[in-house]
């Protein structure tokens, strides 16, 4: 009996295999699935003449922030503390730190180090604006 059922069930959907394969409306062609699966829109970069004449520049509206801006909004929560062995603002420890060079500083900081993630968290942030709040820093150093 278990057998008849299984043989049953595999006529049963090769058979209804076969007339949806005839069915005229299951038929799609290739252009209208070209069509549905298209790219809705696509990415134009500034001086790219390949977009056509309608290309936009993208403006930014943003301006940057001062590294004292950039300091209370992030650097500040480990550095007011020494959180981690950050050097704490307004110490001797960025003295210290100021004899490296500013490059050498803000590949740290891009890069992270020690408890120190990359950009400090601030993934916002652009290079300019952490090299800021780095020099802000320094300059608390008494």
């Amino acid at each position: 009996m278990n057998l008849i059922l299984r043989i049953a069930s595999i006529s049963t959907v090769l058979s209804l295999s076969i007339l949806l394969s005839f069915n005229s409306n299951a038929k799609i062609s290739s252009d209208k699935i070209a069509e549905r699966i298209k790219a809705i829109g696509q990415v134009c970069m500034e001086g790219d003449e390949s977009c056509g004449s309608a290309a936009v520049a993208v403006a930014l509206t943003s301006t940057i922030r001062s590294g004292e801006d950039i300091y209370a909004a992030k650097c500040g929560l480990c550095h007011a503390a020494g959180v981690g062995g950050a050097p704490k603002y307004a110490t001797a420890q960025w003295t210290e730190r100021a004899t490296k060079g500013i490059d050498a500083l803000l590949l740290t900081a891009i890069s992270g180090i020690n408890a120190m993630p990359a950009m400090g968290l601030c993934n916002d942030c652009s290079d300019d604006e952490i090299k800021s709040a780095i020099v802000y820093m320094i300059d608390s150093a008494p």
